[in-house]
């Protein structure tokens, strides 16, 4: 039986949000190719989880016999996002740019779930694992764009889910998103509508292909 670990971190509902829209399509299509797989989903703008602490840092590095309560009451929720990361066959992720970068508590998540000797390192426990993100933004950050050098949220995601954790990374950008509220930005309305439908698309397909590898 697979496993999906949906990750949102969006304000907004998904009437609201590309980001959470694309994830849920991607979601769709993957639970008509697993219908008796198991989703996990975590909505970190509803349930956040706990930004990481001294006690949960350092637990990581001692063993279970080795903590405070204090350690091991804190390790224990790390424990269970990690085990979540551990056990999925493949991972979607709502990020959209806030402020040029991924909101904090999507941040927080991945505090948690960066463990060196474990998830990182030279033998990531998770190293394989497809992770589609749904990078949505409300204006253009491609290059050759004006504001090329303020793209920080797939760069600094290639670093952590790619080159720490050892995923097997996948983007979806739906860009534009402020074009149908912002007058500023009325003449690229198709542009925006233009991504959002390709990141549909790319969604399914992606969903589509990945769940079928974890089915073969």
């Amino acid at each position: 039986m697979t496993t999906l670990l949906h990750i949102d971190s969006s304000l907004f509902p998904e009437s609201a949000s590309a980001s959470r829209s694309v994830a849920a399509v991607f979601r769709a299509a993957w639970e008509e190719q697993h219908p008796e797989g198991t989703v996990i989903h975590r909505d970190l703008a509803v349930a956040p989880v706990p930004h990481i602490t001294a006690d949960a840092h350092t637990a990581g590095f001692l063993a279970p016999s080795d903590h405070t309560p204090e350690q091991a009451a804190a390790f224990a929720d790390r424990a269970v996002l990690i085990e979540e990361l551990e056990r999925a066959d493949a991972i979607v992720i709502g990020a959209p740019m806030y402020n040029y970068t991924i909101p904090s508590t999507l941040k927080a998540w991945l505090d948690n779930v960066v463990l060196f000797g474990r998830t990182a390192g030279d033998t990531p426990s998770a190293k394989g694992t497809p992770v589609v993100v749904v990078a949505s933004r409300g204006g253009s950050y491609e290059p050759g764009t004006p504001k090329e050098g303020f793209e920080y949220v797939r760069n600094y995601l290639k670093a952590v889910l790619a080159d720490t954790l050892g995923l097997e990374l996948h983007f979806v950008v739906p860009e534009l998103t402020m074009a149908p509220h912002n007058p500023a930005m009325a003449e690229l309305v198709p542009l925006y509508e233009s991504s959002r439908e390709r990141s549909l698309k790319e969604a399914v397909t992606i969903a589509k292909q990945l769940a079928g590898q974890a089915g073969a």
